[in-house]
C-alpha cells in the first residue's frame, strides 16, 4: 500500500485558498484592480497605470507563501462620444512549500468604457482578460513512503508540471456623487475562470478549477478641502466557499494647494471576514504611490503560525501624456 502524502501536499497547496473562497489573493486588494475584476482596468485618473504588490505569508512556516503581482495598463480615447478602451495585462508568480510549488500566470486584459452622460462622469465598462497558467513543483525534492523502498516517488504522473488557459469577465459602473467629480463610486461583477480549465497533474483526471464569482464596491468623498475617506470591499464566492473583505482610508493633503498637493497621506484598516485584521498606511508622491500593509492574524490558524499573518508592499505608477489625453475629457474615481 502507497501512501499519498506528496499528492496530498499538492492538492493543498493547489486548492487550499480556494477552500478560503480564493484564489492567488492581496490584503492591498485595491492595488491589483484586473485580479478583482478585469472592468476596473483603467479606472483610474490617468493615461497609463503600473501596479506590483508583493506578499510574503505565514513567514514563521517553514518556505511560506511567496506571491507577486504585476499590472500595467494604457487608456485611449475612441470615437466622439467621450468613450475610452483600456488594453492592460495581469501577471502573476506564486510559490510555496518544500517542493517548490509554484503558479506563473499572464493574462492580457481589454475594457471598453461607455459613456453614459453628456453632463457627469458615469461610465458602464466591459473587460475581458485571459491568457496561460503554468504550475510546477521540483520533483527531486519530494518524499513519499516509496522513496525509502526503491528509491522511486511511485506516483503516476507523467509531469511535474501542466499549462492550461483561464479567462475572466466582468463589468462595473462608475459615477461622480454630485457636482464634485472627485465625489465618486464603482460597482462591479466579475465572473472568474468562466472556461472551467482542467487543474490536474495526471492527464485521465478531469479536475477542473471552479468559477468564482467577485462582487465589488466603492465610494471616495471629500471630508475637508484637505482630506477625503474612501471605502471599499469585496466579496467573492467559489466552490461553494465565500470570503469578504471590506475597510476604509483616510487620505490627508499635504502642502498649500490643495488641489496639487506634494504628498498624500492614506491610514486605514480593512477586516477580511474570520481571518485578518489589516492596517494599511500608504504615500502619494506624484506619479508614485507606496503603501504598507500587514494581515494580523484572527483566524483559527493563528495558534499554529503563532499569530504572524502576512506582510505586504505595494509599488504603482501612474502617468498622463502630453497630447490626447483622457485626463481632458473624464476624471474616473482613483481608488
Amino acid at each position: 500500500m502507497k501512501p499519498l502524502h506528496t499528492i496530498m501536499i499538492i492538492c493543498f497547496l493547489s486548492s487550499a485558498l480556494t477552500m478560503q473562497g480564493q484564489d492567488i489573493h492581496f490584503s492591498q486588494f485595491f492595488e491589483a484592480p484586473l485580479l478583482r475584476n478585469p472592468s476596473l482596468a483603467g479606472i483610474f485618473k490617468g493615461d497609463i497605470r503600473a501596479q506590483a504588490v508583493y506578499r510574503d505569508q505565514w513567514n514563521s512556516v517553514t518556505n511560506a507563501y511567496r506571491t507577486g503581482s504585476l499590472n500595467a495598463e494604457i487608456k485611449m480615447p475612441i470615437g466622439k462620444a467621450n468613450d475610452f478602451i483600456t488594453t492592460g495585462i495581469q501577471m502573476l508568480f506564486d510559490k510555496a512549500g518544500t517542493i517548490g510549488w509554484t503558479s506563473a500566470h499572464a493574462l492580457p486584459a481589454i475594457n471598453y468604457h461607455k459613456s453614459l452622460s453628456n453632463d457627469w462622469n458615469t461610465y458602464l465598462s466591459l473587460g475581458f482578460m485571459g491568457g496561460i497558467v503554468n504550475r510546477r513543483f521540483d520533483r527531486s525534492k519530494m518524499t513519499t513512503n516509496s522513496t525509502y523502498d526503491n528509491g522511486t516517488d511511485g506516483e503516476y504522473f507523467q509531469s511535474a508540471s501542466y499549462t492550461y488557459a483561464d479567462g475572466a469577465v466582468g463589468m462595473s459602473f462608475n459615477s461622480q456623487v454630485n457636482a464634485n467629480p472627485d465625489n465618486n463610486f464603482f460597482i462591479g461583477a466579475a465572473y472568474h475562470h468562466f472556461n472551467k480549465p482542467k487543474n490536474s497533474f495526471y492527464q485521465n483526471m478531469g479536475l477542473q478549477l471552479a468559477p468564482k464569482y467577485v462582487f465589488s464596491g466603492g465610494i471616495k468623498f471629500a471630508v475637508t478641502d484637505y482630506s477625503y475617506l474612501t471605502l471599499q470591499g469585496d466579496y467573492s464566492m467559489q466552490a461553494g466557499a465565500k470570503e469578504m473583505i471590506a475597510g476604509a482610508m483616510y487620505g490627508f493633503k499635504l502642502g498649500e494647494d490643495p488641489d496639487n498637493p506634494l504628498y498624500t497621506l492614506h491610514a486605514g484598516a480593512f477586516l477580511r471576514w474570520n481571518d485578518a485584521l489589516i492596517p494599511v498606511i500608504k504615500l502619494d508622491y506624484n506619479p508614485f504611490s507606496v503603501a504598507i500593509s500587514y494581515d494580523a492574524n484572527i483566524s483559527k490558524l493563528k495558534p499554529s503560525s503563532y499569530g504572524r499573518g502576512g506582510f505586504e508592499l505595494s509599488v504603482s505608477y501612474i502617468g498622463s501624456r502630453k497630447n490626447n489625453s483622457t485626463v481632458e475629457y473624464m476624471r474616473c474615481p482613483r481608488f
